[in-house]
């Protein structure tokens, strides 16, 4: 595939390529957070029911990743831009709040598992769509959004404590999906910072 047949640079000003380029430097730090997001993942599916207050610490400080994340990827797509820089300011929000109230942040949850789950599926059905000009793989954020659509409605038929082991589960593949999403976009930042090198 030549630079021209590359969607992202296709079209693409000089003043944008020299934007793109410059975050395509960057692509170590999406290596780093996929790292970080599967660490996570596997520390999170190993934890007991007992761990509630670590686990909403860890659901702060993956929304505070998330929304720093959604920050920066507001800078690769101007036309998404306000959205992207809306759902970071939120996740990073929401991130602050569960981290000073961490066992309440895990009960709250757990008892509106149903929604949160939509809200989930919501940003990553708008992630896949927004990135769909410029990413061969979006259609797996569509997929994931799909399935998690699913797990919203289960999820918000289901008691208590099916929540609690639903959102332990969920703290789980949501770190390691996104870490999985992670190092895919890392890996396809480096390749376009080499086609522009």
């Amino acid at each position: 595939m030549t630079e021209a047949d590359d969607p992202l640079l296709a079209g693409a000003t000089p003043t944008e390529r020299e934007a793109v380029k410059q975050l395509a430097s960057f692509w170590w730090l999406w290596l780093v957070f996929g790292i970080i997001w599967i660490v996570v993942a596997l520390v999170v599916l190993q934890f007991s029911n007992s761990s509630y207050a670590l686990i909403g610490v860890m659901i702060g400080a993956m929304f505070i990743g998330a929304g720093v994340q959604y920050m920066a990827i507001s800078t690769l797509l101007p036309k998404w831009r306000w959205v992207w820089l809306l759902l970071g300011a939120l996740l990073i929000i929401w991130g602050v709040v569960a981290i000073f109230n961490p066992v309440n942040t895990f009960n709250d949850f757990a008892d509106i598992l149903g929604f949160i789950f939509l809200l989930v599926a919501f940003i990553w059905i708008v992630q896949a769509f927004s990135e769909r000009d410029h990413n061969d793989l979006w259609w797996l954020g569509l997929v994931s959004g799909t399935l998690m659509l699913v797990i919203a409605f289960i999820a918000a038929g289901s008691d208590v404590d099916v929540k609690a082991n639903l959102l332990v589960l969920f703290v789980g593949l949501w770190a390691l999906i996104s870490g999985l999403n992670d190092l895919v976009r890392a890996f396809q930042l480096h390749h376009v910072g080499e086609k522009l090198e």
